[in-house]
């Protein structure tokens, strides 16, 4: 077994759609996937995009991926590594890969001095949870996320 993280690149765009496509049946909102194929790729890989992907590779064949970015803290004055999502095909879990992608994203964030490597989880997703406690990340239950989007986010804008 041969586990390998690689940066994505645009001929990927098929793929990560995919996986994005997974992940969204497995947290019940497959409806929500307003991404085609062609915005993916033009969205993570055009030369201004704040987006970074990985893929994971076992034997060759993608197994999984994540898609990353940096945000900042001002309160430490420094980066931050944000996770958007990661992601392991049902068939392949339990062989490391998840932990593998991980830490090569906190290996990212040690390396580009990120003061934070920071993530969300939905609140049932037990086994996603009790995986991140597994490897020493701490859930911020002080903060509540809110988010305009939709309507609401043009609405508000007017």
């Amino acid at each position: 077994m041969s586990l390998v993280i690689r940066k994505a690149v645009p001929a990927d765009a098929a793929i990560i759609h995919g996986f994005i496509v997974e992940l969204a049946v497995y947290e019940k909102a497959e409806h929500e996937v307003k991404a085609s194929i062609e915005e993916i790729e033009s969205s993570i890989f055009s030369a201004n995009s704040p987006a970074k992907a990985l893929i994971c590779e076992l034997n060759g064949e993608a197994i999984g991926f994540a898609v990353y970015f940096y945000n900042y803290s001002t309160w430490q004055g420094k980066k931050g590594l944000y996770l958007e999502d990661l992601y392991v095909s049902p068939r392949h879990r339990g062989l490391g890969a998840g932990k593998f992608l991980l830490r090569h994203l906190a290996q990212i964030a040690v390396e580009e001095d990120c003061g934070r490597f920071e993530w969300s989880v939905l609140d049932w997703n037990q086994p996603a949870i009790d995986f991140y406690d597994s490897v020493g990340a701490k859930a911020q239950a002080e903060w509540v996320k809110y988010r305009l989007a939709g309507d609401d986010l043009l609405n508000f804008a007017k």
